[in-house]
């Protein structure tokens, strides 16, 4: 079943035609959405789809936020999630927006009409960044700018390919707009804590320049404005090249792990960071969640007992440093290297989880996980595994964090031996669903961790 809500009177396309209800655009959404990269509901049929709100951006543009349920039929609890779509609306099928073309709509206002995903098309990109450019309103969304902003008109967008989660779109090599796809009520820390450390004067951090919001049905970030990068290059592709060249990483590892301490103060002196993690509650969590992979992947079962000492563990072991934000889900592709120096990026945290948590305060040691993690993932890229360039990576990365944060991770050992467990854990499943060719990569870390003796 597919509802749909009256569209406020408008017109599309030119056409001079009243919107007043979706009509057969739902049922096209229901088949598109699914085949989308960040949908995260792949692994489960859409139940039903319920539009959320609908506004006309401008001529030909509108904007949606949309709810897939993936409950079963006679299902009590309401499961799936809320998605932002920006669909331009055609009277002809262009052929230089092939890609992004969805269906024809059949009934309703829009019959006849081709429906298109907007941001692969220039001229609604280019629109799109001057309600960016000047404050205002249309209908329950926001745009915003931060005071000192003057983001000049003109600037060509490119819409970037490599995004899993959300839609970024390029202006000119001067700015990038990071497009939320996955919507939950509340301000998403990809606004918030780019905001919070450029107040710290934490230059490690691009600062948002604008940003637009929602206030319907509830108050929620849709997207960020900030500076591009141009001749930066990720932390990921600088370490494939590292391999392919056969060549050593540990310099840039460590110079990476400076940076990550950097962070990890400036979000210390932004935000409260009080008190020492729970570690009892926090492996009762991790204990769940591999529960719940094992129950999805078959393969972990094995592995239970071996990776469940790793949380007892941390249920009795010291303090650690004090629970602080952190950035959630740091790896090489959250990082940028550019006139040899690192930034971090992309602070929204695993989409997957809720937003209370992602704004919660946790262990910075799961970051530090997080970056081991990603060393392993790209020794792993090439054969022969070369094992001893990951090993030689973590201790240059934990070598300049500490140097950095004045507490060493490798003196950490059951925190980070569960928090890199976690990390595991969350790999598996997420490779089970997404990219079953590489799930020997994290499968490896788990037989690792599994015989971990301390």
């Amino acid at each position: 079943m597919t509802k749909t809500v009256d569209l406020p009177r408008g017109t599309t396309a030119g056409l001079d035609r009243p919107l007043g209800s979706l009509g057969s655009l739902g049922g096209l959404l229901r088949d598109w959405l699914p085949r989308q990269r960040w949908f995260a509901g792949k692994d489960r049929p859409v139940t039903e789809l319920t539009v959320l709100s609908v506004t006309e951006l401008f001529p030909g543009c509108l904007h949606l936020l949309v709810h897939a349920d993936h409950s079963p039929h006679g299902g009590t609890a309401p499961s799936g999630d809320c998605y932002q779509l920006l669909l331009g609306v055609r009277e002809h099928r262009a052929p230089r927006l092939e890609r992004a073309y969805i269906g024809r709509a059949e009934e309703g206002p829009l019959a006849g009409l081709a429906v298109y995903d907007a941001l692969h098309d220039p001229r609604a990109a280019e629109l799109l960044l001057e309600r960016l450019r000047i404050p205002g309103t249309a209908g329950p969304l926001r745009f915003e700018t931060a005071p000192e902003a003057r983001i000049p008109g003109g600037l060509a967008p490119r819409l970037l390919d490599a995004e899993q989660s959300n839609s970024s779109l390029v202006y000119g090599d001067s700015y990038i707009l990071k497009v939320f796809r996955r919507i939950q009520p509340g301000v998403n820390p990809d606004l918030e804590v780019p905001g919070a450390l450029a107040a710290q004067g934490c230059a490690r951090v691009p600062a948002p320049v604008a940003w637009f919001r929602t206030t319907e049905p509830s108050p929620a970030t849709l997207g960020v404005l900030q500076p591009f990068l141009p001749d930066a290059a990720d932390g990921w592709t600088l370490a494939l090249r590292a391999l392919a060249a056969g060549g050593d990483f540990t310099t840039e590892a460590h110079e990476l792990g400076r940076a990550t301490a950097d962070v990890h103060l400036a979000l210390a002196a932004a935000f409260p960071s009080a008190v020492h993690d729970e570690h009892s509650r926090t492996a009762e969590a991790m204990s769940a969640r591999l529960a719940a992979a094992a129950d999805a992947v078959p393969v972990l079962r094995p592995f239970v007992p071996g990776l469940r000492g790793a949380f007892d563990a941390l249920a009795t072991c010291d303090a650690g440093p004090l629970a602080q934000r952190i950035h959630g889900d740091l790896h090489l592709g959250q990082v940028l290297r550019a006139e040899h120096e690192w930034f971090v990026i992309d602070f929204e945290g695993e989409p997957s989880r809720p937003l209370a948590e992602r704004r919660s305060t946790q262990s910075p040691v799961r970051d530090v996980a997080g970056m081991l993690r990603s060393f392993d993932y790209a020794a792993r890229q090439r054969r022969p595994w070369r094992p001893e360039w990951a090993r030689r990576c973590r201790e240059a990365y934990c070598a300049g964090y500490a140097a950095r944060a004045g507490w060493d991770p490798r003196k950490k050992h059951a925190l980070l031996r569960a928090h890199e467990t976690d990390r595991a854990v969350y790999e598996v499943v997420y490779e089970a669903r997404h990219r079953p060719a590489w799930l020997p990569v994290p499968m490896a870390a788990i037989e690792r961790l599994a015989r971990w003796r301390g």
